[in-house]
């Protein structure tokens, strides 16, 4: 197979992944020549590998380390860069000069820009705010809030102190977000008065204050301008406005925390497959390091680019995005559709703002084809030097459509990892070709490989995405798992000791990777990951409904949620019955979670201990074969998700 794109003799060059292969080779007297000899060695190596990117990267620590790795059998519990004392929002903050910091354009609304310099300035501000409102290390800061400039202000102010950050978008309806805050117990909560989508402004502060009577750890709402100006926020306790609440001191210095490595940094949330959305914490070391190793070596980022990523802040885009500060670059907020006013909005920004790196959807380039646009022929790409794309896999067509319309000369990344890891498992690479269909590389210092269901590595063909050694972004624990049941449930149940994501994967002759979607109950659609039990809490809460299963159908190049339900007695399935869930999901979770499809069934098969089989029904609708009818309760329930005509159309 011939690639798409190579990259040219100048780009490899220049690129940081060059200078970082001399670099090593230089430091340990090697000879690693080009991106396949440096994975092996980061693999060999893993402990010289992650020093060496601690030093390439340049990372500010007021303690150095005594010791670089600390290893467990288990792959719980490693201990990375012992002895270092470090803070994660200082190393963002390193550069306070003019160069523009943040780029911040939301849906319909005048462009902002803010400097190094002036970021610095208003993160010590709000610093100092939350100290003053009693906001110490260890403390959980959340934000309910939109992609914007005030949100990563206040996530650097918290995490400035050592308390933990934690966000989900404002389209999570208040059940949503009180399964996730609710857990972690927030002492202050940052919210917009609302947010924009699709040229129509929605209100956030009735839900804010059905939300805070239902959370009395929160001592302090408070609420940043959007929407309105000044809001009336006189419903929700302990509210504040954002310019009220922020110190109007200037020239303040921040005092940055000095935390070990594996200080809690962020809470992140599993999307509730089997249950409330699982409360995964993430350590300030292991997250800069990663993010500085992805940033720098595989997307290539240097002081002049421009980055761009669709996301939402429930979606760990947005912290990954947020560390290219770490490398100062500039980086680029959107909030809104990324359709509105029209299918170029996106590329509209992108060739106003000489945007160089543009991270989106798998669902969102596919859909910029349907739209018939071409968007080489109506806009200045110039400056756009590389195309990321995670969420879901990127069809072979889309592959094509990107070198055809978007831009010939463009190293396209599509890349793949997961809220789990905060990071990525497979990545792009400027000095590699690109291939259709394929993931350029796997990440360097992730030893990840394909098994088979022997627990076997294979190349050439479809096994499970897992990762057989410990990395500096594993989770450092769950919140409120102390002997780590949870942990150990959600990846090492399949194979003992090795971390199973839930990927279907293939390893290339090239050294790529093909992915071919989940091998899990979670739900991805337009790349947007929903838990099955996030669902099943709504739908089952209603009288009509005495059973429901829901699965993802793979459609035209993503996934499509399918919901199937089993009326209670005496209750008719009807269209009416079918918009009152539509909206008690959408009311309760966010409109992503919302079935393209609901439909009937008599039974829902279960195992003989009461487990729905999700993995088995999609199966069934897939049209492949079941191989676990034996542990089910009524395999012939099974049956009535065959040769459905409603799922062919």
């Amino acid at each position: 197979m011939l690639p798409l794109w190579e990259p040219s003799r100048e780009r490899i060059e220049q690129a940081n992944i060059t200078r970082f292969i001399k670099f090593v080779n230089d430091k340990f007297a090697l000879n690693l020549a080009g991106y396949h000899a440096l994975y092996d060695w980061s693999i060999d190596r893993r402990e010289d590998f992650w020093a060496s990117v601690w030093e390439f990267g340049q990372i500010v620590a007021s303690k150095p380390y005594t010791k670089v790795l600390q290893d467990s059998p288990s792959m719980i519990g490693a201990k990375w860069f012992i002895g270092a004392e470090l803070n994660f929002a200082q190393n963002l903050l390193r550069f306070r000069d003019d160069r523009v910091a943040i780029v911040f354009k939301g849906e319909g609304q005048e462009l902002v820009r803010i400097t190094y310099a002036e970021l610095y300035d208003r993160v010590a501000r709000l610093a100092k705010a939350l100290r003053d409102a009693g906001v110490v290390t260890g403390d959980r800061v959340a934000g309910y809030v939109p992609n914007m400039l005030e949100t990563v202000i206040a996530m650097l102010a918290a995490t400035s102190i050592g308390a933990i950050w934690s966000s989900c978008s404002p389209d999570f309806g208040i059940k949503g977000v009180l399964d996730r805050f609710g857990q972690i117990e927030p002492k202050i909560l940052f919210t917009a008065n609302g947010y924009y989508y699709n040229g129509k402004a929605h209100d956030s502060l009735a839900r804010i204050s059905g939300i805070i009577k239902e959370l009395p750890s929160v001592e302090k709402v408070v609420v940043i301008p959007y929407t309105q100006e000044r809001a009336d926020i006189s419903a929700i306790g302990n509210a504040v406005h954002f310019e009220d609440f922020i110190s109007k001191e200037s020239g303040l210095e921040i005092k940055f925390e000095q935390l070990p490595f594996d200080h809690p940094l962020y809470i992140m949330y599993s999307s509730g497959t089997t249950g409330l959305p699982k409360c995964m914490v993430h350590g300030a070391g292991g997250t800069l390091i990663q993010h500085l190793k992805e940033h720098l070596l595989h997307g290539d980022l240097k002081r002049d680019d421009r980055l761009y990523y669709f996301t939402t802040c429930g979606w760990m885009m947005w912290n990954w995005l947020v560390s290219g500060l770490a490398v100062g670059a500039t980086v680029i907020l959107y909030d809104g559709s990324p359709f509105y006013p029209d299918a170029g909005a996106i590329f509209q920004l992108a060739q106003d703002e000489g945007m160089t790196i543009f991270g989106t959807s798998a669902r969102y380039i596919a859909a910029v084809e349907k739209s018939g646009l071409k968007p080489k022929e109506k806009y200045d790409l110039s400056a756009l030097k590389t195309m990321c794309s995670t969420g879901s896999p990127l069809s072979e067509e889309s592959f094509r459509f990107v070198y055809r319309e978007i831009k010939e000369d463009l190293c396209l990344a599509s890349i793949s990892g997961g809220t789990d890891i905060i990071s990525c498992f497979a990545l792009g690479c400027p000095i590699l070709p690109v291939y259709e269909g394929e993931l350029q590389c796997r990440g360097l210092g992730m030893k990840v490989q394909a098994f088979d269901f022997n627990g076997k590595p294979v190349t050439g063909r479809q096994g499970e995405l897992v990762c057989s050694a410990t990395f500096p972004s594993q989770p450092i624990y769950f919140w409120k798992d102390p002997d780590n049941s949870k942990y150990k449930a959600a990846y090492f149940e399949s194979f003992p000791n090795v971390w199973a994501h839930g990927d279907f994967v293939e390893i290339t002759e090239h050294g790529g990777v093909k992915i071919y979607g989940r091998s899990d109950a979670t739900l991805n659609p337009s790349g947007v990951r929903i838990g099955t039990a996030e669902i099943y809490r709504n739908v089952e809460a209603l009288d009509e409904v005495a059973d429901s299963i829901v699965v993802g159908q793979n459609w035209e190049d993503d996934v499509r949620v399918l919901l199937f339900v089993k009326t209670a007695p005496g209750a008719e399935f009807n269209d009416s019955l079918k918009e009152k869930i539509k909206k008690t999901i959408r009311e309760n979770t966010t409109p992503r979670h919302v079935p393209a499809l609901i439909l009937p069934v008599t039974d829902v098969p279960v195992t003989l201990n009461g487990k729905k089989v999700e993995l088995a029904v999609r199966n069934v609708i897939e049209g492949r074969p079941v191989t676990n009818r034996d542990a089910l309760a009524n395999p012939e329930a099974l049956e009535q998700f065959a040769n459905i005509p409603a799922l062919k159309a």
